[in-house]
């Protein structure tokens, strides 16, 4: 194997996230793949889940406990990024607040140095339930942050066989329809 045959894995900065309404058509939702993200978040955490096994402990065996799968749960996903002229996720949250928010499904997309999707992730009915402002101090000169933390109802991985963006698409189609 030479040099450049090998496959070092993929680096974590490069990412895109784009939020859409829950009622949002399927191909509305596999074209935003080629769309610019709707907002540049410069971190992400909460891509998990989590099954806790159902225990039995058979009567007349006392040497193991059976364990059995049972219901999946999934982590609230966090989205960061710096202060922007938009303020959408502060109204995003604050439309539930006035009681006439709406649920957005997502895909976040990790990618190569190319812009070619790796990794795709998709998530279902998101609901947002913190939003946090910067923290401002006059003595340092970083950036503002804000965070959204979204609760939501599902999670799908998708691979992007080669990076090609065409399969991914088509993979993620194949996903929605089948939530």
């Amino acid at each position: 194997m030479s040099v450049g045959d090998r496959n070092d894995p993929v680096l974590g900065y490069n990412f895109a996230i784009t939020l859409q309404d829950s009622s949002t058509a399927v191909a509305t939702i596999a074209i935003s793949l080629n769309l610019a993200p709707q907002a540049g978040f410069s971190e992400c955490s909460g891509l998990e889940m989590m099954m806790t096994p159902e225990e039995y402990k058979q009567g007349g065996q006392n040497n193991t406990v059976l364990k059995f799968p049972s219901r999946v749960s999934w982590s609230n996903l966090k989205l960061r990024r710096g202060i922007a002229v938009s303020n959408d996720l502060w109204e995003w949250f604050y439309s539930f607040v006035e009681g006439h928010g709406k649920r957005r499904d997502g895909i976040i997309s990790l990618r190569n140095d190319q812009q070619e999707p790796i990794r795709v992730w998709k998530f279902v009915r998101g609901l947002p339930i913190k939003y946090t402002g910067p923290s401002m101090n006059a003595g340092q000169s970083q950036v503002a942050i804000e965070e959204i933390e979204i609760a939501h109802e599902g999670l799908k991985m998708l691979s992007a066989t080669g990076g090609k963006l065409v399969e991914a698409v088509a993979n993620i189609v194949g996903a929605i329809q089948s939530l």
